[in-house]
């Protein structure tokens, strides 16, 4: 995140969100000038978001996960989304993983392909809401606190979809392929990437039609380095 400051300046705050970790990573995010710690004590993934959402005033807030690092131009994409559409309240991309075989680069890509199929038809005909990446999307302040803000029943798996969901009711939620994010693949390496795939499509379902995720346990897979958070 920095260097992509660096590379497109604008008013920005970075706020970092230490939730119960037993690493080093508050230690890590600190090294650098500029960097805000909050502690959110209570561990959960959407607790967390929380957390690092209301440590902010800035009227645009990025959520971006520990394991991820900015592609260049990924802040200019953003500045320009949201400065051309007043409508606009949140926007996403899709991930690129690190470190995978282009056989498993090629899986991942039908995955996502099906999900925007599935976006497409949601968002624009069904109008039963929209798709966000966890971990790679940005949402305008005043629309996501008229939406209720995170809900905090929701552990792991669906709240990105829960997101764009209740948000989608106060304005326009952009999904493009222009918004790319590396990211750590340990999670698909973990536990397979067809398995993962199939957990999260059947979340976005149910999220989707029902307004609650179907799955409520996750596995927390969590760098061994708390570099990665840098």
């Amino acid at each position: 995140m920095i260097a992509e400051l660096e590379r497109t300046p604008c008013a920005a705050e970075i706020v970092v969100v230490d939730n119960a970790s037993t690493d080093a990573t508050s230690r890590v995010a600190r090294s650098y000038p500029g960097v805000r710690i909050v502690t959110e004590p209570n561990k959960g993934l959407v607790r967390a978001r929380r957390t690092g959402f209301e440590a902010t005033s800035a009227p645009v807030v990025a959520n971006i996960d520990a394991d991820t690092r900015l592609p260049r131009g990924w802040l200019a994409t953003v500045l320009r989304e949201f400065s051309q559409d007043p409508r606009l309240v949140a926007l996403s991309g899709p991930y690129l993983y690190d470190g995978f075989s282009p056989l498993a680069r090629a899986a991942v890509k039908v995955f996502y392909s099906f999900g925007y199929i599935g976006y497409l038809l949601n968002h624009f005909v069904l109008r039963g809401g929209a798709m966000l990446q966890g971990g790679n999307f940005v949402l305008r302040r005043d629309a996501w606190e008229r939406a209720g803000g995170f809900d905090t029943r929701i552990s792991f798996y669906g709240e990105d979809t829960d997101v764009a969901r209740r948000i989608s009711r106060f304005g326009r939620v952009k999904w493009t392929w222009r918004l790319p994010m590396h990211t750590s693949g340990r999670r698909l390496l973990h536990e397979g990437i067809v398995r993962t795939g199939t957990v999260y499509a059947i979340n976005f379902v149910w999220v989707t039609l029902f307004g609650r995720p179907y799955t409520k346990r996750y596995t927390d897979v969590r760098p061994k380095d708390p570099r990665a958070a840098s």
